[in-house]
């Protein structure tokens, strides 16, 4: 059996050193099947709290350690704080990895540090700067969230997500004997655990989030259907239901196949998806479609509570450069769109400027567009041009839909 900390640092190195998306450095990473459920609840329990166990050594060291002991440092102080495993045992485990990695030098400092630990003389800025620790957004992101929202805020940056959502196609009373949680969407639920069986590679379920299912419940049954931004491919699957033909673009080739194997595996027919660059004009598609999805590349804070690693990378500047990108994609699939038709905008971000931000600059140069009134049975805020998702009230996702209708 390996050093229990040995898989999660080889894990984080990958996200914290190499810039690894957390979900790819898991599936990517051979890891000790025993002990998989561990050493995931480990890498998420840490990056969720980076920003409140970098204050902890902080605390405690008089300079930052290098990024190895650090990492190091991190997962033993998650260990003992948050699974509450015992001192001389986090300690021990520490040290031991440490000289098998040759830093036998820093082996000393994490042993010293470990035993001299104590969380009560940890002392968090008061304010926003303290929720930003505490929450592990960035603190662009909570100051924005705290002018919106005032006291809401803090339910927002901590919500958590409430498990493993599961969209079942058939088959759903073989599965819900066990713990689960009901959703306002027919056949989607909510599981603490669930699995993987035979019955996801039949195409008896997938797995969907509450957001991705929601967006499309808001979308109207028509003929020709485009999904501007398809990758996995579930929002164009359940798409292909209402509509009778559902077009999917990519911008990259293998996310293209990923798509194309999704709608293998659950039997979707009246479908295709394609390698195109939706920001991109395509004068095959001009005034070709009843109804475009733009679920655009976002910053993702909504899903935060998924996606614990978003905010190690994401900082202001980068809000700017993705509304030109978002608005460039949103104005260029508006050329495809029938007289009559909607335009479904989506993001899975919680930040005005990338939401009624993008969509009422878009909406100022389009007079020939309108925003349409939407609602939904998941809780919900309206904002000036659609809805808003928040993580406190939807299961702990956050995302937004708008709905322009072209003119006649």
């Amino acid at each position: 059996m390996t050093n229990p900390f040995y898989d999660p640092y080889v894990i984080l190195t990958k996200v914290y050193s190499e810039g690894a998306h957390l979900k790819i450095a898991l599936a990517e990473t051979p890891i000790e099947e025993l002990n998989r459920a561990r050493t995931v609840k480990t890498v998420y329990g840490v990056l969720e709290n980076d920003g409140y166990l970098t204050r902890c050594i902080a605390a405690f060291a008089e300079k930052s350690p290098k990024s190895g002991v650090r990492i190091v440092l991190k997962i033993a102080l998650y260990w003992l704080i948050f699974l509450e495993k015992p001192r001389y045992m986090v300690t021990d485990t520490a040290v031991e990895l440490l000289k098998k990695m040759g830093k036998g030098g820093a082996s000393g400092f994490a042993n010293a540090f470990l035993r001299r630990f104590d969380e009560s003389k940890v002392v968090l800025p008061a304010g926003e700067e303290g929720l930003a620790a505490r929450s592990n957004f960035p603190l662009f992101a909570v100051h924005e969230l705290c002018a919106r929202y005032g006291a809401r805020a803090e339910n927002i940056l901590l919500a958590r997500s409430h498990g493993v959502t599961v969209r079942f196609e058939r088959g759903e009373e073989n599965y819900l004997a066990r713990p689960h949680e009901d959703t306002p969407f027919e056949h989607l639920y909510i599981f603490k655990n669930f699995a993987r069986d035979e019955g996801f590679d039949r195409g008896d379920y997938t797995f969907q989030s509450v957001g991705s299912v929601a967006i499309c419940d808001l979308i109207e049954p028509c003929e020709n259907f485009l999904d501007a931004c398809a990758a996995p491919g579930g929002k164009s699957v359940l798409l292909a239901k209402k509509c009778t033909y559902v077009t999917s673009c990519e911008l990259h080739s293998h996310r293209v196949e990923l798509i194309l194997s999704y709608f293998r595996r659950m039997g979707v027919q009246n479908a295709t998806a394609m390698q195109a660059d939706s920001s991109v004009f395509n004068a095959a598609f001009e005034k070709k479609f009843d109804g475009i999805l733009c679920d655009v590349p976002c910053s993702g804070l909504g899903t935060v509570s998924e996606n614990p690693d978003l905010p190690l990378s994401k900082k202001s500047e980068d809000i700017v450069d993705l509304t030109q990108v978002q608005l460039k994609i949103l104005r260029n699939c508006a050329r495809y769109l029938k007289e009559g038709g909607a335009l479904y905008y989506s993001t899975c971000s919680i930040l005005d400027a990338e939401n009624d931000g993008v969509v009422g600059a878009f909406l100022r140069e389009n007079s020939g567009f309108v925003a349409e009134l939407v609602s939904s049975t998941l809780a919900h805020e309206k904002t000036a041009y659609g809805v808003q998702f928040l993580p406190d009230t939807a299961f702990g996702a956050g995302f937004y839909v708008a709905k322009l209708r072209r003119k006649a």
